[in-house]
């Protein structure tokens, strides 16, 4: 399955706060996630306010198009907008994407496919 990885900046006033409501997702925010097909989500946070997301999905344009589409995303992004900087647009369309350089199991699976 394909990874994703991306990054965003908290307000570093507000990062406490960030990770307070990341501790509570509403749950059918939970299950939006889980029914456009976002798997493996996990968001980690600098004590600068760097965040960097991680995520799994077959398709993250069909998957982040999914989410836009329902009602509970509107209300979440609106909600989190204020808790970033450098931001254009709401959280999940304004996050930097990051190119993977490094995946343990590929080069495994590589190193063995040559040695048979």
């Amino acid at each position: 399955m394909p990874r994703y990885c991306f990054s965003l900046q908290v307000r570093p006033d507000r990062m406490e706060e960030y990770a307070e409501r990341h501790r509570a997702v509403w749950p059918d925010m939970l299950a939006a996630l889980e029914e456009t097909g976002w798997r493996n989500y996990s968001l980690f946070l600098r004590e600068d306010g760097l965040l960097i997301g991680y995520v799994e999905s077959d398709d993250l344009v069909a998957a982040q198009a999914a989410m836009a589409a329902t009602e509970v995303n509107a209300r979440w992004q609106a909600e989190m907008a204020p808790y970033f900087t450098q931001l254009e647009g709401a959280p999940d369309e304004g996050f930097v994407a990051l190119n993977e350089v490094f995946h343990l199991d590929d080069q495994l699976a590589r190193v063995s496919s040559e040695g048979n």
